[in-house]
This record gives structure tokens, sequence and C-alpha cells, in this order.
């Protein structure tokens, strides 16, 4: 298991050749797999091409590099159409807002872990506005959106941490679990998170209902009362302000 900042910004190293042949810039997700597929490159001598490496063509990812057969493990966009059409899809796991299936914003994602052998994403980090981690299995994961993780409601049923034995080596966050008691006090909690997070935050957007009128204009600072209004129109709205606001 390897966490995403153990990826980018890694050397990859020819065997054949015994060099250093680029970097890795970025990670490219599969939203229908749940899967890191390509891993974009960069190169000082690359200049205008974009170059991916297929996550199949990794030999191994190490504490200090990742390796590669050779310089022809790395190819060229145009090569690959997927690999293009997954980029532009521009799923980002990091930094993604994290919400449940019925609408409640829970958090945001400050790291993932994927599978060294074949690239499947196994767990998140889940941070919360009382600055806890939450390690939440991928099983849960019903949707890997541009912004924004959509989980199944029942991760909060009970302990979703991951096993820190199977992670890496390295120190990781205190993890802690959502406690919640009974039904009610599991949806007030989830909805006081969802106020805190997006209270005193700006609209970068016109966010509109489904009848197609404005609720939020772009520009403006969220009050809890504004909120409150908000919730009114539904999750489809809520996802969206979510998605829109810095």
């Amino acid at each position: 298991m390897k966490r995403s900042v153990e990826i980018i910004g890694f050397p990859i190293i020819s065997i054949s050749a015994g060099e250093e042949i680029g970097r890795v810039k970025s990670i490219v997700v599969n939203p229908e797999k749940g899967s890191v597929d390509f891993l974009t490159v960069e190169h000082e001598d690359w200049q205008v091409s974009v170059k991916a490496i297929p996550f199949q063509k990794i030999i191994g990812i190490g504490k200090y590099a990742i390796t590669v057969e050779s310089q022809h493990s790395i190819l060229d966009l145009n090569e690959i159409p997927i690999a293009n059409q997954l980029i532009n899809k521009k799923v980002s796991i990091n930094g993604a807002q994290v919400m449940t299936r019925v609408g409640e914003l829970v958090g945001e994602v400050k790291e993932f872990y994927v599978n060294e052998k074949n690239g499947q994403v196994l767990s998140v980090d889940l941070f919360t506005e009382h600055e806890q981690i939450v390690g939440v299995s991928s099983d849960y994961i019903i949707t890997y959106g541009e912004k924004l993780l959509i989980l199944n409601e029942e991760f909060l049923s009970g302990d979703v941490l991951i096993d820190e034995s199977e992670k890496s080596s390295q120190a990781q966050p205190e993890k802690k679990t959502f406690n919640f008691t009974t039904n009610q006090n599991r949806v007030d909690d989830l909805d006081r998170k969802q106020e805190e997070l997006l209270e005193g935050k700006q609209a970068t957007k016109n966010i509109v209902n489904g009848h197609g009128e404005t609720v939020v204009s772009e520009g403006t600072i969220l009050t809890k009362s504004e909120i409150d209004e908000l919730k009114q129109h539904g999750p489809s709205v809520m996802v969206e302000l979510s998605m829109s606001v810095k």
C-alpha cells in the first residue's frame, strides 16, 4: 500500500538503462474502476508532448523511486487515447469534498492509498472540521467525481478505520472515528458539519435549483441562514454548492 504522496514527484528509473528517465507529475484516476490507471511523466527535455506510464508497466514502487523495464514503458498520450480521456475527466481525489449518498457533507480528502501491485484505490483519509482523520475503505466510495467523492452513508454506522499495519511505516496523523449513538444524532451531527464546512465560504459561480432559478449568486459569502434555506432545494443544490466554494 502506497500513499499518493509517495508516488507524485518520485523519480522513474529504467532498469535496462540504469538511469532516471523522468519523474511522476500526476496520478490519473479511472473513476469507473476506482483505480490509478496511468502516471503522467515530466522531464526537462520534453517541452511539448505529454507522456504517461500505464500502471501495469510499473515494475515496482519503492521507498526512493519507481522502476520500469525501459524508456519504452513511457508512452506519448497520442498513443493512448484512453489516458487522454481520463485526464480530461479531471478526477482528483486529494482535496475532494466528501458527501454521503443522501447529501450530507462530511469532510475533505487529505490523502489516499493505492495498491502498488494493481493501482486499485484502497482507502482515503477523510479530514473533519474537528481536525480528526478518519480512514475510510474504498468499499464505501460510490462515485469519484471531479471535485467530489460520494460515499455510502453506511460508513458512519461503525468503525471504518483501516488497519495501520497495512499502511506505510511513515508516521500518520492520529485517527479517530465518528461516534454516533442514534440515527437522529447522526443526522443532526452531519447537518451541523455541513453548515460549518460551508459557512463563511464564497460561492465561485451561480448555483441554480432544479427549476433553473438562481439560488446563490457568484461571490456570495454564505451565512448559516442562507445555508439553511439552500437545504430546502435538495441534495443536488448542496452537492453543487460544496464543489463551488472557496
